[in-house]
């Protein structure tokens, strides 16, 4: 669980552990179409023909969640973005993959690509509907690292997510997502089930300028799995509070430094560090992380480590520690008195 506007991670539990992603899957396949749009590789009007193989696979033959896409039909791209978003349609996701890629193996080839350009470390996409396939793994810290890129990159397309319904070919469909129903400011995202795993879910809330992120998974109940989702994200608005933690340029702390006219400089950040932390002090804490000491020359501003905010002991947000000040390299006889300084105390620290 995150917070979506400043990145701070609320909770984890067993954040990188891959399972199956099921329909969680089509929330990379909707980034690559959205990128291809940014990008002006295709447009909102572009159509792609229903092919025979994306109406048996997701189509109403399939029995699986779909859109009810004619066979042979053309398809605009925003339709089919909306059956995907709304109704987690598997023809419009394979339409879709087929129309941009000419396959879908070609089609998970860049979903992979961006997945890894956003990050998703321990992600791996064999196609773009989450059907069964083996290989196919996300884990629930990428979904919701996924998630806030929606949020805070593509504004306009992610108000989809919250549209109740949608209507093709004459076939009217009610969004999927429980939380909507709920009066916690749900606004998105997606829903997940794969057979002897569990449910799962990717949910975002809106509420006080607060957006939340909540991606779970392993849920033995579809009713467990709306009921946990909305205990943890009301835990998250009561538990937490938005605070500004450092301010920019403001020393926090000092730097050991090997060789120069100076042994210590003082660190910065460059800009206010402000963080979604918890209302109770007791379990928050911060580090300064740089491989020391550091060697002269150094200019102001140079990036030397990070600072680590901890929530129980475990990282939720870092940002980058830069020099506070110059520091020239000293005397010769100064840099061999600090080499014979490491020397021994390196040695005896490893000792």
């Amino acid at each position: 669980m995150i917070d979506a506007d400043t990145g701070s991670v609320l909770y984890e539990k067993e954040a990188d552990t891959p399972f199956p992603p099921a329909s969680l899957a089509k929330l990379m396949t909707i980034e690559v179409v959205l990128d291809a749009l940014a990008t002006g590789e295709i447009t909102s009007e572009t159509p792609y023909p229903v092919t025979n193989h994306a109406w048996r696979t997701g189509g109403a033959p399939s029995r699986t969640s779909t859109m009810f896409a004619a066979v042979r039909s053309s398809v605009p791209v925003d339709a089919l973005v909306r059956g995907v978003v709304i109704q987690a349609a598997n023809d419009g996701a394979i339409v879709l993959a087929e129309g941009l890629a000419g396959s879908e193996e070609a089609f998970a080839a860049r979903m992979n690509e961006r997945a890894k350009a956003l990050g998703l470390t321990n992600s791996h996409f064999v196609n773009p509907t989450g059907l069964p396939a083996e290989g196919a793994n996300v884990s629930v810290r990428d979904m919701a690292t996924l998630a806030r890129h929606f949020a805070t990159t593509y504004s306009d397309a992610y108000r989809l997510y919250r549209e109740p319904q949608f209507e093709w070919n004459k076939i009217l469909q009610r969004n999927r997502n429980p939380l909507l129903g709920r009066d916690i400011g749900a606004t998105g995202m997606a829903l997940g089930f794969t057979e002897g795993l569990g449910y799962s879910i990717v949910g975002v809330t809106e509420r006080d300028g607060r957006r939340t992120v909540l991606a779970a998974a392993g849920f033995e109940t579809d009713t467990a799995r709306t009921t946990e989702a909305v205990r943890l994200l009301a835990w998250a608005e009561t538990s937490f509070e938005r605070r500004t933690l450092f301010t920019a340029d403001t020393p926090i702390g000092t730097a050991q430094v090997f060789g120069g006219i100076a042994s210590t400089l003082p660190v910065v950040l460059g800009g206010d560090l402000v963080a979604t932390v918890p209302v109770d002090p007791s379990v928050l804490g911060a580090a300064l992380v740089y491989d020391g000491p550091l060697r002269a020359p150094v200019a102001k501003g140079d990036r030397i480590g990070r600072l680590d905010i901890l929530i129980d002991g475990k990282p939720s947000i870092s940002r980058p520690l830069l020099a506070g000040k110059a520091v020239a390299e000293g005397t010769f006889s100064s840099r061999a008195l600090d080499a014979a300084h490491e020397l021994a105390f390196g040695w005896i620290r490893n000792l």
